[in-house]
């Protein structure tokens, strides 16, 4: 018998309809999977087996969970639901958690809602739970606020929160997306486990295909609202009858068409990082001893060719933003030395970085965030022309804009729009636009593709690789997901705290990874080929 059983579910909000006539079940103890782009429905079918929805928000069909209806319960009924028998681990820690308590309050405090507990015994049962995810109060107190715990760390506190009930579903949305391949491989192996312990059915919400198929029993494929496929998880991605399915697949596994380099280091590197150190003040332990610093980056050294794509991969607070920053000048090393196109950029003035700013250009990983939503994409893709020499007029900055957009996918119409207006994937190309309008030697890309569906990765990934070659663009990419690495790399180094551990031409280091860390994250790399076989061989 099903735990939960979704039958004709439709979704109109404000005359839109979101929702046509979705069919899902999840039985105890089953993972089901739930696939598809930005914006086919995911989080909104969650939403609505949560009775999260807007009030204008109109539904047809049922929603039964536990031999009651969903859509006919009252408020009252549902928050005694929520929390207790139904979890939900939110895709964004951060603002799922309350900043001004600590995480010991926020898992009690759910504890104490829903049953006759104290507080002492609520604060018992809350530092119990947080062990069980891997949070043992020697090293993490319950006293510990949000902002003092890594995305990961967060993560789990939020999986304590849904699952300190011990709930019969748990719906998890998009839980591993902003996380490294070791920590997503470490909160699914959580997931696994507290499924297993509570015979817990688990709504898993994702785009990644790879991660959906190592977990899901079976799996349903959502486009526009509607689903597209449903089934067996290896045997529909093995089969891939429909052909929505195919696109996703394609898209998952896409490697943009990169003609081979060949550097023979002949020409002048276009940039030469030494001995590069970036020290922090760390926590005074004593009185009476000096707090020892914190090497957030320690003696790195890299070189970038003309036109070369390298790859900076590494576990999340190993130091690859921070060395990012003082690259693009950004932030100040403590020691070392950074040359760009043969000139010391390490110590100059404003005035003096000036040129180095035109040729060394950046794409942030939120491109929402990196907009001012209040200016128009002219203005906001022009930014960078202030650092030319001569300042072009009204109408060439027009046209430099335009043509920006023109080479990026977009049109001249698009200057008039704000940055609301616009996907997530057409903003991260009108970020693309705004770091070439000045012709850069070198792009630094900080995961440019991690926040995007695999559709919309692939087609942001040809676009770098379309101005790697038209353009002759270097680009340093820094990532966490290896897949993008292989795709969009001649060379990959490997960062772990702090320092570079293995580096070497991109299939030399990802096939046959020498070092500790490289080895751990190849080996939490999903890849959907290996899930899919691991899978059928399971099922004989």
């Amino acid at each position: 018998m099903s735990l939960l059983q979704i039958e004709n579910l439709s979704l109109v909000i404000g005359g839109t309809r979101i929702l046509k006539q979705v069919e899902l079940a999840i039985a105890p103890g089953e993972v089901v999977g739930l696939v598809g782009e930005s914006g086919s429905g995911k989080s909104m079918t969650a939403l609505t087996i949560m009775s999260l929805l807007p009030h204008l928000a109109q539904t047809s069909g049922r929603v039964t969970f536990d031999g009651i209806d969903l859509l006919a319960a009252s408020e009252d009924q549902m928050c005694a639901l929520r929390g207790d028998d139904i979890g939900m681990v939110f895709q964004e820690p951060m603002t799922a958690l309350n900043p001004v308590k600590t995480i010991g309050e926020q898992v009690a405090e759910g504890i104490r809602w829903h049953t006759r507990a104290g507080r002492a015994e609520a604060e018992d049962r809350a530092r119990k739970m947080l062990d069980r995810v891997g949070l043992p109060e020697a090293k993490f107190p319950l006293s510990r606020y949000p902002h003092e715990l890594s995305g990961g760390q967060r993560q789990r506190v939020v999986i304590a929160i849904a699952c300190a009930l011990k709930p019969k579903l748990l719906i998890a949305d998009e839980p591993t997306t902003a996380l490294d391949v070791v920590l997503q491989a470490q909160i699914l192996d959580l997931l696994r486990d507290l499924v297993s312990e509570n015979r817990m059915g688990l709504l898993l919400i994702s785009h990644d295909l790879a991660v959906v198929t190592e977990m899901a029993d079976r799996l349903t494929i959502l486009r526009g609202g509607e689903v597209m496929e449903a089934g067996d998880t290896a045997r529909t991605l093995s089969a891939q009858h429909h052909p929505y399915t195919r696109e996703l697949a394609l898209a998952s596994m896409h490697v943009p068409a990169r003609p081979k380099k060949h550097l023979a280091g002949s020409a002048k590197p276009l940039l030469e990082v030494e001995g590069l150190s970036r020290d922090y003040p760390g926590r005074r332990k004593s009185l009476f001893r000096a707090a020892e610093p914190i090497h957030a980056v320690d003696d790195v050294s890299l070189t970038i060719e003309p036109a070369q794509s390298v790859a900076l991969v590494g576990r999340s607070g190993c130091g690859k933003s921070t060395l990012a920053r003082m690259i693009l000048a950004l932030d100040k090393s403590t020691a070392g030395s950074i040359r760009f196109r043969g000139q010391t950029i390490t110590g100059k003035s404003e005035a003096e970085l000036k040129p180095a700013r035109r040729d060394m250009q950046v794409v942030f990983q939120d491109p929402y965030g990196s907009f001012d939503p209040r200016q128009k994409v002219e203005k906001l893709v022009a930014e960078p022309l202030h650092l030319l020499e001569t300042q072009p007029s009204k109408a060439e900055r027009r046209e430099m804009v335009a043509h920006a957009l023109h080479e990026v996918g977009l049109g001249p119409r698009d200057m008039d729009k704000y940055p609301h207006e616009f996907s997530g994937g057409q903003r991260q190309r009108l970020s693309i636009a705004r770091a070439i309008i000045t012709r850069p030697k070198l792009v630094v890309a900080d995961e440019p593709v991690s926040a995007l569906d695999v559709s919309i990765r692939a087609q942001i990934l040809d676009l770098f690789a379309e101005l790697n070659q038209k353009l002759g663009i270097a680009y340093l990419f820094i990532t966490h997901d290896l897949t993008v690495a292989r795709a969009m790399s001649d060379e990959v180094l490997v960062m772990h705290e702090g320092k570079i551990v293995e580096r070497g031409r991109t299939a030399d280091v990802l096939d046959s990874p020498r070092s500790e860390a490289a080895q751990a994250l190849v080996a939490a790399a999903p890849d959907l080929h290996r899930a899919i076989a691991r899978r059928m061989q399971e099922q004989g």
